[in-house]
């Protein structure tokens, strides 16, 4: 009867990155600036491949475009509500919007997993197989892996969200996060989230553990590929095309390891709010500088473009 009595919650209210007053605007400015320059840089890197007839046509940019549009997506649905929320004096989400974030935060960052690996295969048979390259990476294949690694972000966004409608809120409605990050969603449940805990350990561990291995995988094979080389400048070349790429792997990777594989049972700490800040803010606005600023190719596309 007393849990008859209870008030269901119907919305949230996500205490953000800090409750100090004196503080919001500032963060608002600081903010507002890093979601624009990230969206500029990624949305401008996905332009600059797809202007260029070369870089459009060859499979590691049609990774990479779709890596930036997927970083876009990330900060996309966290940020702009966490800007309005700076501002806000009551920081407040519906229970629907809230999902609704996390559907998105979830599938743009289950696909990135994918995305890296994929761009860590795709490196793995132009250094190891460069003759083969052009046949085992036709275009047909790579439209049919983005398609793929989208299409696992949604299906994992989906079982999480799904299993995610059948808990009850009442206990409160405070979500001690900046945005709807679901091991939060938990302890503020009124039913019985051991199912839901249970299915984000195995999918996470699962993804990330998957994706990681085989990116470490495949960039040891090409390490030692490199080593064999006999040129000194194509070496240099393959070495750093693919540290660069291993320097966003472990950005991603590090902070995903620790939020979702070792998730915290209580209110989320500092640190664990650094954690997240990274993965959802930062690196998807150094993702498109990492990629272009020591990549030939992509300045060499954007001298182009600047000459027309």
């Amino acid at each position: 009867m007393a849990e008859r009595n209870q008030t269901l919650v119907t919305e949230f209210v996500l205490t953000g990155l800090t409750e100090r007053p004196e503080l919001q605007v500032p963060l608002f400015l600081v903010f507002l600036v890093i979601y624009l320059i990230t969206m500029v840089g990624n949305l401008g890197l996905i332009a600059l491949i797809w202007k260029d007839a070369h870089l459009h046509t060859t499979p590691m940019y049609l990774f990479l475009s779709s890596l930036a549009f997927a970083d876009a997506c990330t900060s996309s649905s966290v940020t702009p509500k966490m800007l309005v929320n700076f501002l806000s004096t009551d920081g407040q989400i519906s229970l629907s919007d809230c999902f609704a974030q996390f559907y998105f935060f979830c599938s743009s960052a289950t696909t990135e997993c994918f995305l890296l690996l994929v761009m860590a295969y795709d490196r793995y048979v132009a250094i190891c197989n460069p003759l083969l390259y052009p046949v085992v990476m036709s275009n047909k294949l790579c439209t049919q892996l983005i398609l793929v690694t989208y299409f696992i972000g949604i299906l994992n966004s989906t079982i999480h969200v799904g299993l995610l409608v059948r808990l009850t809120f009442c206990r409160s409605n405070v979500v001690h996060y900046f945005y709807c990050e679901i091991v939060q969603l938990f302890t503020i449940s009124c039913t019985d989230a051991t199912l839901n805990k249970l299915v984000v350990f195995i999918c996470s561990t699962f993804i990330q553990a998957f994706t990681f291995t085989n990116i470490v995988v495949s960039y040891t094979r090409v390490l030692f590929a490199i080593l064999r080389k006999k040129s000194e400048k194509g070496r240099s070349k393959a070495f750093s095309t693919c540290s660069v790429h291993l320097l966003s792997v472990f950005l991603f990777y590090g902070n995903l390891f620790l939020i979702y594989i070792r998730p915290g049972s209580g209110p989320a700490e500092d640190k664990e709010k650094l954690y997240s800040l990274f993965y959802t803010i930062i690196i998807p606005l150094l993702n498109p500088f990492i990629y272009s600023l020591r990549n030939r190719e992509v300045l060499g596309a954007l001298r182009r473009l600047k000459k027309k």
